[in-house]
């Protein structure tokens, strides 16, 4: 079984815990970082993929793949 795509993956995550693409904000930073993130036009980084893992409970090895 393939890993899911690590944008999708956090897509998923939001959908599932009700969050809207201004709660990840408080994650990331700022809300043009975050649709950059969600658009593909900008990478994770170490940081950002740490703190997803910690407050989305998604797994590293699904947010440190290529997309």
């Amino acid at each position: 079984m393939a890993m899911p795509d690590p944008i999708e993956a956090i897509k998923f995550r939001m959908e599932q815990l009700g969050m809207k693409q201004k709660d990840l904000v408080a994650v990331v930073g700022y809300k043009s970082r975050v649709s950059e993130i969600l658009s593909k036009k900008r990478k994770l980084t170490l940081d950002i993929i740490r703190k997803l893992n910690t407050t989305l409970h998604i797994p590293t090895e699904v947010l440190v793949q290529e997309y």
